[in-house]
């Protein structure tokens, strides 16, 4: 059944961003704002959650995802980062960007390219999704909410 959130965007009410990371822990998908769009977001560990986001935006099995992190320090787990990976990732987060970089061996296979064994990360400026990942404590596994035939959404309630 889905749920409806209406979360503040510049100060994000602790007990709305509780209830979504419940969700999450129990296996749910949800829907959440970024710098650049709304995305589809689950678990990390979530396969079912994952094979969710393939069937709603028709996607095959060889799509990569993006691992959200909170911050440098967990994206720093997930990828190997030399001198200038790590100064332009520095310069550029939180914000926008996806960085695809070779993954470390803390992120599963099943995530990372097979025959390069790279992932794309990323750190969002947003203040939501921030929120989400804080309480959450590990990264999202998350797809832009771009859906077949569809024009992007702007809006929680379109999504709604």
């Amino acid at each position: 059944m889905a749920r409806y959130f209406d979360v503040h965007p510049h100060d994000p009410q602790p007990r709305a961003i509780g209830q979504v990371v419940d969700l999450l822990r129990g296996g749910a998908l949800i829907v959440y704002p970024t710098d650049s769009g709304y995305a589809l977001g689950c678990s990390v560990d979530n396969q079912e959650g994952a094979e969710r986001i393939r069937r709603l935006r028709h996607l095959d099995d060889k799509h990569h995802f993006t691992l959200v992190c909170c911050d440098f320090a967990q994206l720093g787990q997930l990828v190997h980062l030399d001198n200038a990976a790590f100064r332009a990732i520095k310069a550029s987060t939180p914000g926008p960007y996806t960085f695809i970089l070779k993954a470390t061996p803390e992120v599963p296979r099943r995530l990372a390219h097979p025959k390069k064994r790279s992932v794309g990360v990323r750190i969002p400026d947003n203040r939501v999704a921030q929120a989400i990942l804080h309480e959450l404590g590990e990264p999202l596994l998350s797809s832009s909410l771009l859906l077949p035939g569809a024009e992007p959404f702007t809006d929680g309630w379109q999504i709604k």
